[in-house]
C-alpha cells in the first residue's frame, strides 16, 4: 500500500510538471498556429492520462447545439470529429447540467448506463466506442463556453480528484490561450486600421496642401491685376475726383493687400511639407543674420541675438520661417518706447531649445491654446494673416519639436521653440 501511494504521488508530480511545461510553452510560443500547439497539447495529455480520444467542443447557445473543434486520437482510434458537428445539446442534458454548476461530468463505465432510448447517453457513446470518459467545462468570464474531454476506447479508465483538478487547469489554460489569440488578433486589426487611416489621413493632408498651393497661387494673378487696375485709375483721376470718391479705392487697395499676404501665408503653409530641396548644415548665426536684414525693424526696437548660436541639419528655408515670424511677431506688437526683442538657445542632451523674449503687449493667458491655430489673430489688422505662427508650429512638429509660450499682459511675451538634437543635430556630430 505504501508504494502504491508513492507511485499516486509520483504520477501526480509528474502530471504537473507536464502541465507547467504545456502551460511555458503556451506563454512563449508565436500562438499564429495556434491549432498546432492545441493539437500537441491534447495529444500530451491524453497520452498521460491514458485516454483513446482527447478533444474540445464548444457550445452554442443560441442554436442550442455544441460541436466538436478539436480532436486527438490514439494509433488505431477513429476519429469522431467529423460526426460531432452541430450536436443537440439535448442529448447530453446530463452532462451540460454538470458544466453549467462549473463541474467535471464523467461516466466509469458507458456499458453500466442505464438504456434510455436511442437518444439517450448510452445510445451516444456506446456507437463510438466509448467505454470510460470524463468532460471539463471551459469558462471565459463566468461565461460556459465549451468543453474538453477524454474518452478511454481499449479499457476503462479512472480519474483521482487530484487529476480532475489538473484537467480543469488545463482547461483554464485553453481558455487563456484562446484570449490571447483573439486580443492580438483584436490589436493587429487595429493597428491596420490605424495604419490605414494614418495613410488616408497623409494622403487627404498632402491632397489638401496641394489644393491650397494650387489655388493660393492661380489667386495671386488676379489680385494683381486689380491691384494694378485700381492704381492705374487713381493715378489717372486723381485731379478729377474727390478725397470722399477715393476712400473706396483706397479700401479696395488695402484689401487686396490683405488678400494677398493671406495667400501669401497659406502657400508658406501649404510649402512646409512640400519641400524637396536637399537638407544642410545651416549655421543660425548666418541665417538669423539673413533674417534680421529682411525685417524692418523701428529705431525704437533693439533686437539681442545670443552670440555662438549652435548649427543644424534641415531645410535652411523652414529654420528661417520659424524665426523670421517670431522675431517679427515680437517687433508688431512691441508697444514701448524702448522696445526690445531677445534671440538666444540653451541645450540639454537631448534638445535644443530657443527662446525669443519681448517686452511688448503680453497675451491674455485665456488666449494661448489659440494662437497656433492657422487663421487665429488677437486682432483684426490688415498687417497679419494669422498664419504666421500656424506655419511656426507646423514646422517645429516637422522637426518633432514643441513650441509654447509664456506671458503676462503689458510686461511681454516669450516664445520657447524646443527641437531634439537626435533629429536636428544628429548628421552634424557626424560630420
Amino acid at each position: 500500500m505504501p508504494l502504491q501511494k508513492d507511485e499516486i504521488i509520483q504520477r501526480q508530480l509528474r502530471f504537473q510538471e507536464l502541465l507547467i511545461s504545456i502551460s511555458t510553452t503556451y506563454i512563449n510560443a508565436d500562438i499564429s498556429d495556434i491549432d498546432q500547439l492545441i493539437h500537441k497539447s491534447l495529444k500530451q495529455i491524453g497520452e498521460f492520462v491514458e485516454s483513446d480520444r482527447s478533444y474540445i467542443f464548444s457550445y452554442d447557445f443560441v442554436n442550442n447545439t455544441t460541436t466538436n473543434t478539436y480532436e486527438w486520437c490514439a494509433d488505431g482510434i477513429t476519429p469522431e470529429i467529423d460526426n460531432l458537428k452541430d450536436v443537440p445539446v439535448d442529448f447530453i442534458p446530463q452532462w451540460l447540467e454538470a458544466h453549467r454548476k462549473g463541474e467535471a461530468f464523467w461516466v466509469e463505465d458507458v456499458s453500466a448506463l442505464p438504456d434510455d432510448g436511442e437518444l439517450g447517453l448510452k445510445a451516444i457513446l456506446e456507437p463510438q466506442g466509448i467505454k470510460s470518459l470524463i468532460t471539463i467545462p471551459k469558462f471565459k468570464k463566468d461565461e460556459l463556453i465549451g468543453f474538453i474531454g477524454f474518452d478511454s476506447v481499449k479499457k476503462l479508465n479512472k480519474y483521482n480528484d487530484n487529476e480532475k483538478e489538473i484537467l480543469f487547469v488545463y482547461a483554464n489554460m485553453l481558455v487563456n490561450l484562446r484570449q490571447r489569440k483573439e486580443y492580438e488578433e483584436r490589436i493587429k486589426e487595429q493597428e491596420a486600421k490605424k495604419q490605414e487611416l494614418l495613410e488616408h489621413l497623409s494622403q487627404q493632408n498632402k491632397s489638401l496642401n496641394e489644393y491650397a498651393h494650387v489655388v493660393s497661387h492661380d489667386l495671386k494673378a488676379p489680385l494683381i491685376n486689380i491691384h494694378t487696375l485700381v492704381s492705374w485709375f487713381m493715378d489717372d483721376n486723381k485731379d478729377k475726383i474727390t478725397d470722399k470718391e477715393f476712400y473706396p479705392l483706397q479700401q479696395v487697395l488695402f484689401n487686396v493687400e490683405k488678400m494677398d499676404l493671406l495667400i501669401k501665408g497659406i502657400l508658406d503653409y501649404s510649402t512646409i511639407d512640400r519641400i524637396d530641396t536637399g537638407d544642410s548644415l545651416v549655421d543660425l548665426n548666418v541665417a538669423i543674420n539673413e533674417v534680421l536684414q529682411t525685417l524692418l525693424i523701428p529705431e525704437h526696437i533693439t533686437i539681442n541675438v545670443q552670440e555662438g548660436l549652435p548649427t543644424l541639419f534641415g531645410n535652411t528655408w523652414r529654420f528661417k520661417q520659424v524665426f523670421q515670424n517670431l522675431i517679427q511677431n515680437a517687433v508688431k506688437y512691441s508697444d514701448k518706447d524702448g522696445g526690445r526683442v531677445d534671440f538666444g538657445y540653451t541645450e540639454n542632451e537631448e534638445n535644443y531649445q530657443f527662446f525669443v523674449k519681448d517686452n511688448g503687449v503680453g497675451i491674455n493667458p485665456n488666449y494661448f491654446h489659440k494662437i497656433f491655430k492657422i487663421f487665429t489673430k488677437l486682432e483684426s489688422t490688415g498687417s497679419s494673416s494669422g498664419i504666421g505662427l500656424s506655419i511656426v508650429e507646423k514646422i517645429v512638429k516637422f522637426y518633432k519639436g514643441n513650441i509654447w509660450v509664456e506671458s503676462e499682459e503689458g510686461v511681454g511675451a516669450t516664445f520657447y521653440v524646443t527641437l531634439p538634437k537626435s533629429v536636428v543635430s544628429k548628421e552634424v556630430e557626424e560630420a
